[in-house]
């Protein structure tokens, strides 16, 4: 048995009891019945993949790599690992214009900001669409998210980054593409928080996109090369400066930590349990005593959380719930949460738009059911499909506790 089939096979899939409660878990398989199902696909399919590559299936590409079915099996069989690894292996298509262009999000991102405006209200247009749509089977029915005219980065540099060495205690951040291109006010947002309770914050050494959309579009190589950079310069921080690195964005998070690993073959074993999520960094400081929150005494909302599809697998939505729980005035409510459906890029692409729609049906009805102010989620990519979808605007929890805090309070509660 070669490496790569050893490394498969450390998927588990012979745990496999055939139950078929993955099937039942799958958001795919009651909208696109062109998926075999993660059982078929996975395990099943992996017996006859490792006899020869003709046993290969296309239409794996219909799954959405949302990790519901491993987070509903009872073997702990990595089920979304052995058919992404199958795609990465055996696929014999090439990515094309379209994926190369929605993965590479450094590149368009870049290009983007500088011209915002201009660039907002292209998107905007019919005949853009249309042309999209023809020509690069983006559909037309999707929106895109705005970007912003500043990055997030440029603006930590010229007006948060000189007073971070001030503070005593220090994280590092990173911040992905959504904050740095599309919403710095995120950004934002954490290092009021983080500087509140005592904490300077800083940036990652030329940090780079997690990679998330370069694995599920086919550009290993490239998703590769970035993972090995952002690996590189997580040790410098964590391992050289003593700084754990926080993420706002739980796809990020889980790509760091668990991605870079089972589908990169990247041993990240010595900085794995320094990458987190801000929310869990955060409570836990608060749950042991060590920082404390003062809240303003007029702040008001009713809010819904939607688990995001990796912060399921993670199984840490208790942290960012429990933070938004603490809130005085806040009416909470906890959606049971399905895949929203836009899974990334997934949801761009037109053959997958009314698939990504369907699953995310269920959901949309169920927020604009529950009757509140915003929906809180740790996920960029279900922002924009909630708000796409619904008249409710998604905030990440990040944001409604910036704006809930009583910054002045919470620094001389936190003074040392």
């Amino acid at each position: 048995m070669n490496s790569q089939q050893y490394n498969i096979s450390n998927n588990n899939f012979e745990q496999c009891i055939k139950c078929t409660i993955c099937t039942v878990y799958c958001p795919v398989v009651p909208i696109n019945h062109d998926f075999p199902g993660p059982k078929q696909a996975g395990p099943d399919g992996e017996r006859f993949r490792l006899k020869t590559p003709d046993f290969f299936d296309p239409t794996l590409k219909y799954c959405l790599n949302c990790k519901r079915c491993e987070v509903s099996c009872p073997s702990g069989v990595r089920i979304g690992d052995i058919i992404q690894a199958a795609r990465i292996k055996y696929s014999r298509s090439k990515p094309k214009l379209r994926d190369i262009m929605l993965a590479n999000t450094d590149i368009v991102g870049t290009m983007s900001t500088k011209l915002a405006p201009v660039v907002n209200a292209t998107l905007k247009l019919s005949p853009v669409k249309k042309v999209m749509d023809a020509v690069l089977q983006i559909d037309h029915r999707r929106m895109f998210p705005k970007y912003a005219s500043q990055t997030f980065e440029n603006w930590f540099h010229q007006q948060a980054e000189a007073k971070q060495d001030s503070y005593q205690r220090h994280v590092s951040y990173f911040h992905g593409c959504y904050v740095n291109y599309n919403f710095p006010q995120l950004g934002k947002d954490l290092v009021k928080v983080m500087n509140a309770i005592g904490y300077g914050v800083h940036l990652l050494e030329y940090e780079k996109c997690c990679g998330v959309a370069l694995i599920s579009n086919g550009l290993i190589s490239q998703a590769k090369k970035q993972a090995l950079h952002n690996i590189k310069a997580i040790r410098q921080s964590v391992i050289e400066n003593n700084r754990p690195v926080l993420a706002t964005s739980s796809t990020c998070v889980f790509t760091l930590r668990d991605e870079y690993p089972h589908l990169l073959d990247i041993d990240n074993a010595d900085v794995r349990q320094s990458t987190e999520l801000a929310t869990r960094f955060i409570f836990r400081l608060v749950e042991s005593g060590e920082v404390k929150l003062a809240f303003k005494k007029d702040y008001h909302n009713r809010i819904a959380y939607h688990t995001p599809c990796h912060m399921e697998k993670l199984g840490w939505s208790i942290y960012s719930t429990s933070l938004l729980r603490m809130i005085p005035g806040m009416d909470f409510v906890m959606l049971n949460s399905q895949c929203c459906g836009i899974a990334g890029t997934y949801g761009f692409k037109k053959e997958n738009y009314e698939t990504s729609q369907g699953i995310g049906n269920p959901l949309f009805r169920q927020i604009q059911e529950s009757h509140v102010s915003y929906v809180a989620t740790d996920c960029e990519t279900c922002k924009w499909q909630i708000e796409m979808s619904t008249p409710t605007r998604v905030m990440n929890p990040i944001s409604i506790l910036a704006g809930a805090l009583d910054v002045e309070a919470t620094i001389e509660l936190n003074r040392h």
